[in-house]
């Protein structure tokens, strides 16, 4: 096949050099070939796609995005126009979709998390089990504690303020969201939980979100799930 389609990676994606001169139609099963070609490079890759070489409709760059789909597991995140779109908005598409999909996708852990140990996920995580006093949980997305959250939970690792912690009894020495902390030696520790002496934890499940900066812990409800 002559080099009609030429492919350049860089940090966020990939760049698809095309020939001004072929038809559209031949482009289009050149660009088949070459990502068939690609597929144990790319082989389920989320990338960003950026056009060079010869001038595209919209109508034009979706039929190449379907066929670069169809042709290979390759994910299109984002279509960049390498004259408006610069690095820092590449790498804001990318953060928030890496985000987004923290969120989304979920892993399961069984078992009782004791003093000194840290669990790391890059994703939602459930605790089948207890979080005691000295163990640490850390998420990129949520936090849901099937059991007595009594240690440290850091939900949002990235950054993000719409994750959240759950737990079916929650008494935790640290919740931070985001970039947002909260403390139980604190006065103003979660400001919307109800007053309670410190060993009489609630005994309903609750939830740990970030509203106007600061960490609030309310009962699970239908309409509270709904929001989250």
């Amino acid at each position: 096949m002559s080099q009609t389609v030429v492919l350049k990676s860089n940090k966020y994606g990939i760049n698809l050099i095309l020939d001004p001169d072929v038809g559209f139609e031949q482009l289009l099963l050149d660009v088949a070939r070459k990502f068939e070609q690609a597929e144990s490079f790319f082989k389920g890759a989320r990338m960003a796609l950026s056009f060079e070489g010869r001038e595209l409709t919209q109508e034009e760059e979706l039929r190449i995005v379907d066929m670069i789909t169809r042709s290979s597991s390759l994910s299109i995140v984002c279509i960049i126009d390498n004259d408006k779109l610069r690095e820092q908005r590449v790498r804001e598409v990318m953060e928030r979709q890496e985000e987004e999909d923290a969120v989304r996708c979920g892993h399961f852990y069984k078992g009782t998390l004791r003093s000194g140990q840290i669990l790391e996920c890059e994703a939602s995580i459930i605790i089948l089990g207890d979080v005691n006093p000295g163990a640490k949980i850390i998420s990129r997305g949520n936090i849901v504690v099937l059991g007595s959250l009594k240690g440290n939970a850091y939900a949002g690792a990235g950054g993000s303020p719409m994750a959240f912690v759950a737990a079916l009894l929650m008494d935790p020495v640290q919740i931070k969201i985001g970039d947002v902390i909260g403390r139980s030696a604190d006065k103003a520790f979660w400001p919307g939980r109800k007053k309670r002496k410190r060993q009489e934890p609630d005994m309903d499940p609750q939830v740990a979100i970030v509203k106007d900066g600061n960490i609030y812990i309310e009962p699970i409800t239908k309409g509270l799930l709904n929001n989250l």
